[in-house]
């Protein structure tokens, strides 16, 4: 669905009030907008934060076997310094650079749906499955708006892995650098934007160790008849600014020049709205089936401090299912 038709039908849908799911690539070329009442469970469940369209079911308690296949690191750092070049030459300061890496699993992507603890869970016509930890964003039924961008990990087993992932220069740097810039894309549709916690930690379990993520959470203030425009409201924020860099478009170019591989669905966002409230994720840790090799989209975020096998090490620590 064209961005345009998409926009349209999300203010027609929330203008009345009806309940609907949203799904948006990285480019904004291929959108899904449905009316809750349409959407087809045998096609596409959902599980927003606990709100889902998944019907019980049994599934076995079998150990994760998850083999993982990464591009070579001389392919890496041959991108890594091409972003590098960039940020040198002053046309970006901040990249998310992702590759696909080919994995071997012992589960089907439904069991993977269905087994994993994350925010924000989606499994797309059995072709991908997402089981995301980032928000997007929330909209409570007065307006308020609040995104929480998720930058900086650290393996939690690491001495002192709290107080050096706070202190670590490279991802201050990076952190913040998002943090302003949702700031301002916020500012662009809300007022009273204000950042109430900046640079908290949360713990996340897979199934191979525990991970420190920094987040920061930044909140304003829409109209109360907000929904009657949420499709405009929405499109205005994307794409989302931890998983693309600043400045946007420039930044954009760059990651479509760089990268080896279409994004496609994979760091867009989804969502549902209720009829009075909106929650949305970012659609990060992320396996899609192609011709029946599964393959797990992953990466980092890039700055003038980074160094190419720190970030190469982070891009493979991020292949892991929230399975435990």
């Amino acid at each position: 669905m064209k961005m345009m038709r998409a926009i349209r039908q999300m203010n027609s849908l929330g203008k009345q009030r009806i309940p609907f799911l949203f799904i948006i690539d990285f480019l904004n070329e291929r959108t899904q907008v449905l009316p809750l009442s349409e959407v087809n469970p045998q096609q596409l469940l959902f599980d927003v934060q606990g709100v889902t369209n998944a019907p019980h079911q049994i599934v076995r308690n079998t150990s994760v076997e998850l083999e993982k296949f990464p591009v070579d690191f001389a392919t890496y750092r041959a991108a890594f310094e091409r972003v590098q070049y960039y940020i040198r030459r002053g046309d970006t300061y901040l990249v998310n650079l992702s590759f696909e890496t080919p994995v071997r699993l012992n589960l089907s992507l439904e069991e993977i749906f269905y087994r994993s603890r994350a925010r924000y869970k989606l499994l797309f016509n059995n072709q991908w499955v997402v089981f995301s930890p980032e928000a997007f964003c929330r909209i409570d039924e007065t307006g308020r708006i609040r995104t929480f961008p998720m930058k900086g990990t650290i393996d939690a087993s690491l001495p002192d892995a709290q107080d050096r992932l706070a202190n670590d220069a490279k991802e201050q740097a990076e952190h913040t650098t998002v943090v302003d810039l949702l700031r301002n894309d916020l500012s662009q549709i809300a007022t009273n934007v204000s950042v109430p916690r900046f640079q908290y930690l949360e713990k996340i379990t897979t199934h191979q160790r525990a991970l420190w993520q920094m987040s920061s959470e930044i909140r304003g203030q829409l109209p109360s008849n907000y929904a009657e425009n949420i499709g405009d409201l929405l499109f205005k924020m994307l794409p989302a600014g931890s998983i693309s860099g600043a400045p946007k478009p420039k930044t954009v170019s760059i990651i479509r020049e760089v990268e080896n591989y279409e994004r496609g669905y994979y760091t867009g966002v989804f969502g549902l709205f209720d009829g009075k409230q909106l929650n949305s994720g970012v659609m990060i840790r992320f396996i899609e089936n192609k011709n029946g090799q599964y393959v797990f989209k992953s990466g980092g975020g890039i700055t003038y401090f980074s160094e190419a096998e720190r970030e190469y090490q982070e891009l493979i620590d991020k292949i892991y299912v929230p399975i435990y």
